[in-house]
């Protein structure tokens, strides 16, 4: 493992004990990194692709990327979404190009020689191909490689290598914490790719911490105190907080008002708090009292990042007559913009002679907790969690990491 990662494992010790330091500047910066990252941590854990209702209809097909592998996934006549790896069983060539839109057909076909496959991935017909004494038709291994596929809360999550524990293990209580929002129920009601010049994990780390905000976020600063809420304590790879809303404010906007509806699941405490979390290693969960904001994030070189931003709505907001979403996307789209410049700038000085594991601040628990699991990843060779929240109860606990 140390053959690949181009710094010091002895590096690691200060980023595992609280209250921390950040990963060695080549974390964010190399190559070799990045595709250690891609294989261990991407391919390797459970990576969310997207909604699962952009995949809704029987034979639904749309190929992506996890990581350096290519995988098609595919909604069955029974409903059920698969994964295979987007290989064609024959001379190899891909099923569907990646990144395009999804397409819906009866059956999986290869463009180049119209070798076909059911939606359930087994073979059915290659033009002009004769069974023969070493290769026959109805052999099971003709028919296209499983790729391991679950849904959750309306997403859909994808483990390339296969060997990744169960999904509910690596969320953990994050399912449970989530259930009141309903996620499953909630519909897209806008969007927005970023790409952004700054590592991935940068953009996670200024995700976590609110530290910032009175420096960056002054729309932030008006609907939510910036040293409000409490840290998250996961029992899966995940890592988040929360934030309390001013007495004005019903949720985040630039004026605090609401254009939806509260989220019918919610008690009166989660209606005046906004949860902040993150399954590693690319979903981050913003849940409002009347919206929940996702970003999805996909790395595409150590120093730049493509974002998905989407704005998840209950149906009950969607049937209001006139309704519009830009109150939620408009405050989000001008943080978002600040916190994205703030990682560019952090990614340029990571680069330069004079970056130093710098030390993390107590009003950056959250940050020393997912470096801490990236540290532990890289020392390991696979995420795994929970690491404990910082907290001075879990502190002593937490520093007990094990390298």
């Amino acid at each position: 493992m140390s053959a690949t990662l181009p710094f010091d494992l002895r590096d690691l010790d200060a980023c595992l004990s609280p209250p921390g330091r950040t990963l060695p500047g080549a974390a964010y910066t190399s190559e070799d990194v990045l595709a250690w990252e891609r294989e261990r941590f991407f391919e390797g854990s459970w990576t969310c692709a997207g909604r699962a209702e952009d995949l809704a209809g029987p034979g639904d097909q749309r190929a992506i990327r996890v990581g350096t592998e290519a995988i098609l996934l595919v909604r069955g006549k029974d409903g059920v979404l698969r994964g295979f790896f987007n290989t064609c069983r024959h001379r190899g060539h891909e099923l569907l190009p990646c990144g395009g839109p999804v397409v819906t057909s009866r059956a999986i076909r290869c463009p180049y020689h119209s070798w076909t496959y059911g939606l359930d991935g087994r073979f059915k017909t290659a033009p002009s191909f004769v069974d023969r004494a070493d290769w026959r038709r109805d052999d099971p291994d003709n028919s296209l490689l499983q790729a391991r596929v679950e849904e959750w809360g309306g997403w859909v999550f994808v483990n390339a290598s296969g060997d990744a524990a169960p999904l509910a293990e690596h969320l953990g209580n994050l399912a449970e914490t989530l259930a009141p929002y309903e996620p499953a129920r909630l519909e897209p009601a806008a969007s927005h790719a970023y790409e952004i010049a700054a590592n991935w994990k940068l953009i996670a780390e200024n995700y976590h911490e609110c530290y910032h905000c009175t420096n960056i976020h002054p729309e932030l600063c008006r609907v939510t105190p910036p040293d409000s809420g409490h840290a998250f304590e996961p029992t899966g790879v995940v890592v988040g907080g929360t934030m309390e809303l001013m007495d004005h404010a019903a949720t985040m906007s630039l004026t605090g008002e609401s254009g939806g509806v509260p989220l019918r699941g919610l008690d009166e405490e989660a209606r005046r708090t906004v949860l902040y979390l993150h399954a590693l290693p690319n979903l981050l969960l913003s849940a409002h009292p009347d919206y929940v904001l996702t970003h999805r994030l996909e790395p595409v070189a150590p120093g730049r990042t493509l974002v998905e931003c989407q704005w998840l709505f209950p149906p009950e907001a969607r049937s209001i007559e006139g309704f519009d979403p830009a109150y939620a996307v408009e405050f989000w789209d001008i943080t978002n913009r600040q916190d994205w410049a703030a990682c560019e700038g952090v990614q340029r000085g990571a680069a330069g002679r004079g970056y130093r594991q710098g030390p993390l601040s107590e009003a950056e628990g959250n940050v020393w907790q997912l470096i801490a699991l990236v540290a532990r990843g890289y020392l390991e060779g696979r995420l795994a969690g929970p690491v404990p929240a910082l907290t001075p109860a879990s502190a002593e606990a937490a520093s007990g990491i094990e390298r």
